[in-house]
């Protein structure tokens, strides 16, 4: 199987990704909000009447089924947006997910409708909103093709070289650092801690990748794609 073909996005996002840069310097828009580790932004109950850009920290965003295991949307860095919905929530959707604070964090909070009034007054935000929106689409698309796969290693692969991708930095012999944990892992793939534990030992013993204590994963990601291109090939020694 080719390489995978996921865009990184960095040249687009500096250019045309809505950011805190967009909205007025005064503050005048929002209020900043200060989360503990472990904290809750928001739960599945509350009203959908809120946009955030999160100024520091990490925040990820879950489905809130009880009845099944929860799955990481999205993992929110520094300067982007979150909590964004289709525009009409505002006046009768709640979220029905969780947003948690990874770290201590911090997020200036918008009122959605002072941020819908804003847009309509301000052409360079709204455009910079259109293109964040397009961007998360695109991610979206990844995220299903990782989800389709049933095979634990081509799944946890799979997703490995699109968060090398997207939010990875370059290391030494040709690999690329993530910072993400065993169960960070779990939460995305919508696996079991335990199995992700099994299958990266798998991935480890065979050279592909290397983690650390500190959830820093060095991925060899010429050599993972090749791995599961023969596993599709059915070549797997």
């Amino acid at each position: 199987m080719d390489t995978p073909k996921f865009p990184h996005h960095r040249d687009c996002e500096a250019l045309t990704g809505i950011t805190l840069d967009h909205l007025p310097r005064d503050g005048s828009l929002g209020r900043v909000r200060r989360f503990a580790k472990g904290a809750f932004v928001w739960q599945p109950d509350d009203a959908a009447d809120r946009i955030y850009f999160l100024r520091s920290g990490r925040v990820v965003v879950m489905t809130a089924n009880p009845d099944e295991r929860p799955v990481a949307l999205r993992t929110i860095e520094p300067e982007q947006p979150f909590g964004e919905l289709c525009l009409c929530t505002v006046r009768t959707g709640v979220r029905g997910t969780t947003a948690c604070a990874l770290v201590a964090s911090e997020a200036f909070e918008i009122k959605l409708t002072n941020f819908l009034g804003y847009l309509h007054q301000n052409r360079a935000a709204l455009d910079a909103l259109m293109f964040t929106l397009c961007l998360r689409l695109t991610d979206a698309e990844h995220r299903i093709e990782v989800m389709a796969h049933r095979g634990a290693e081509q799944r946890l692969g799979r997703l490995l070289l699109r968060l090398a991708t997207s939010r990875g930095r370059k290391g030494r012999r040709d690999t690329i650092t993530v910072s993400v944990s065993h169960k960070e892992l779990a939460a995305l793939a919508g696996m079991s801690r335990p199995h992700v534990t099994v299958t990266m030992g798998r991935l480890r013993r065979r050279g592909l990748v290397r983690y650390e204590r500190e959830g820093l994963v060095h991925c060899d990601v010429a050599s993972l794609t090749d791995y599961l291109g023969r596993i599709v090939r059915g070549e797997r020694a």
